[in-house]
């Protein structure tokens, strides 16, 4: 369910220590909700490991977002800047 980064890889940017910390969950807890190690969360939030198709989605899940606004080939802004500095109609 989380494969290894293989050498020359893209890295995969996620939102996943932010989304825990606002909702309040522990890497424990969100590991439980998915069905994975604790380690795994962490390896995953840190870029160490990217998760399987299906464990994207079920963490999508958890946080009730879309997976791309979790998980991303390209940095994620900060969340507040995705908030407050959109244009208005």
């Amino acid at each position: 369910m989380v494969a290894k980064r293989s050498a020359g890889s893209p890295p995969l940017y996620n939102r996943l220590a932010t989304l825990r910390a606002e909702r309040g969950l522990s890497r424990a807890e969100l590991a439980e909700r998915v069905g994975i190690h604790a380690q795994s969360v962490g390896f995953i939030e840190r870029g160490d490991y990217g998760p399987s198709l299906e464990l994207a989605l079920r963490i999508a899940q958890v946080f009730d977002l879309p997976v791309e606004a979790i998980f991303s080939l390209e940095p994620l802004p900060p969340l507040s800047q995705s908030l407050y500095n959109q244009e208005k109609p």
